[in-house]
């Protein structure tokens, strides 16, 4: 198939003429006079085409069956996505630990990732996919270093210069479980998500709990170092 197209370009070729009843106008840069002609005195027509091959695209022989029929399964998108099915939440699981001489960082970071289900296989970033940490003895986290005079933690009651700062030895004895409450909202998704996420953690002072009906496993830990070396 063509198409074609007819432009047609016209030059204008500037001459002195003297007998021109204009008057000559100077050209600083050219250094002689030019009298502007009103006539073209060349003009060229250029033909163009264009032109279009029409081929059928070749489908592998090993690839047609996937052009045959297409009301069938989807076998372009083979990825896995949990239904609701996958992620009820009377079924999921409950897990216990505690607190006592565990290094605050190491424990939140383990809470975390089973909060938010990164241990499963069938993680998936944008569901619900984790189980409920209930946490007993919170009084008694620990941390390294010089943390337990030097971390603050900063809290706004929203008028000018509301500001509270307190250091995590006396929000220790105050309310202590902020201290693992305020570490593991850190870790998880900031959105609705991750609001959702929160409310899977329990945490209590002391080693009792409200939760015994939900028959708790022991939380497997695998970091060597989270308890802490006295």
């Amino acid at each position: 198939m063509a198409i074609a197209l007819t432009t047609s370009s016209s030059l204008f070729i500037s001459k002195y003429s003297p007998s021109s009843s204009s008057s000559p106008r100077t050209t600083p840069f050219l250094g002689f006079s030019l009298a502007a002609s009103t006539k073209p005195s060349l003009q060229s027509k250029r033909l163009f085409y264009i032109c279009c091959q029409e081929k059928s695209s070749a489908i592998p022989a090993e690839q047609q069956w996937m052009f045959d029929d297409l009301t069938g399964p989807d076998v372009w998108n083979k990825t896995w996505y949990p239904k609701a099915k996958d992620h009820i939440p009377t079924s999921k699981t409950w897990y216990v630990v505690d607190a006592t001489d565990k290094i605050l960082g190491r424990l939140a970071s383990t809470i975390a990732i089973h909060i938010r289900g990164k241990n499963l296989a069938t993680y998936t970033p944008s569901v619900d996919m984790g189980a409920h940490v209930i946490v007993v003895n919170a009084e008694k986290i620990a941390v390294s270093g010089k943390k337990r005079t030097q971390k603050l933690y900063r809290r706004h009651s929203g008028t000018p210069g509301g500001m509270k700062v307190e250091t995590f030895d006396q929000l220790q004895k105050r309310i202590p479980e902020r201290i693992i409450e305020h570490a593991v909202r850190g870790m998880l998704p900031k959105g609705r998500l991750g609001r959702s996420l929160f409310t899977h953690l329990k945490v209590y002072t002391g080693p009792d709990h409200p939760h015994e009906a939900q028959q708790p496993k022991e939380l497997p830990i695998r970091d060597k170092r989270i308890t802490k070396q006295t």
